[in-house]
């Protein structure tokens, strides 16, 4: 079967229909697991019980696929009498198991900061919160911004596995067509090179930012 060009046309106003639906989740997810991964990290530190608590639950986190996280919150936690709706699963899932990774991209960041600016900061008194949120927190953006960006990515390019509890995004869009039309090269050559565009659009965004972060270090 050849490649029609024209059906490949007219199958995107259909994908797209949904490419708000899909950008939203992907921006939900990317700002779940900044806050979770950062939060992890944080605890992570703590030289007692949770800190050690929380390295286990890292490690766990980042041990388990995607798909398990999502099954686990769609389809176990019903027989417990815990029934969320299918697109909070989604946003649930990306971000508890992306908030793993940049869990470990946030350690880098705040491990690449002279220790002494935090000791510096304890000594003059301030609380964990503020060493935290105004000392630490603004250096570690400037080192992370272009691996986070990388991950942001990444939540992206995994909204497609959304598809198996019933979201509706853009490849199940495309094979909701190929699946009526028996013709699947065309609305999934369409959604790729949207999902190219999108994920082009977002490293050009990254770099921009990752910039503007490093541009009060340089002066």
């Amino acid at each position: 079967m050849n490649f029609n060009l024209e059906f490949a046309v007219s199958t995107v106003p259909t994908i797209l229909s949904v490419m708000g639906t899909t950008i939203g989740i992907a921006l939900a997810g990317c700002a779940g697991a900044s806050v979770l991964g950062f939060c992890f990290e944080i605890t992570r530190r703590a030289a007692s019980a949770p800190g050690y608590l929380m390295r286990f639950v890292i490690d766990f986190i980042r041990s388990t696929p995607v798909l398990a996280w999502l099954y686990f919150l769609y389809f176990v936690l019903p027989h417990y009498g815990v029934t969320l709706p299918a697109l909070l699963v989604g946003i649930l899932g990306l971000s508890v198991y992306f908030s793993g990774y940049l869990a470990e991209v946030f350690k880098a960041g705040i491990d690449a900061i002279p220790q002494g600016q935090a000791e510096a900061a304890k000594a003059l008194g301030l609380r964990r919160t503020d060493v935290v949120l105004f000392i630490l927190a603004p250096q570690m953006l400037r080192n992370v911004a272009a691996p986070v960006g990388n991950y942001f990515v990444s939540i992206l390019k995994a909204t497609p596995y959304l598809a198996v509890i019933a979201v509706p995004e853009m490849l199940g869009k495309a094979f909701d067509i190929a699946s009526d039309t028996y013709r699947y090269a065309e609305p999934l050559t369409v959604v790729g090179l949207v999902f190219l565009l999108l994920a082009l659009t977002i490293a050009r965004l990254v770099t921009l930012v990752e910039r503007k972060l490093l541009e009060p270090a340089k002066r």
